[in-house]
């Protein structure tokens, strides 16, 4: 079971909704098949960390690029999060 809610908005995007009630032990360093890139569309005090890198602060409207087969978490912040999620490839 994912600990978020997804929806197709349209065709490789998707938004996906984290309740602020997520365990920090269900936001588990993970890899994806294809690359994506997120975009912040409301929450306060998320992060998302790369291997090997500190994490940022997720900043509304801006996007972050994760490359496929890296290594890669959410940290939680302290209200829902909502992305979007455009899969490449």
């Amino acid at each position: 079971m994912l600990p978020f809610k997804e929806e197709l908005i349209k065709e490789n995007y998707y938004l996906r909704e984290f309740a602020d009630s997520v365990s920090r032990d269900e936001l588990v360093w993970h890899r994806d098949r294809e690359d994506r890139v997120i975009t912040l569309v409301e929450g306060n005090n998320w992060k998302l960390q790369l291997d090997n890198q500190l994490p940022i602060m997720l900043e509304q409207g801006k996007k972050y690029f994760i490359p496929k087969e890296s290594w890669h978490r959410i940290i939680k912040g302290n209200t829902n999060l909502k992305i979007i999620v455009e899969k490449r490839g």
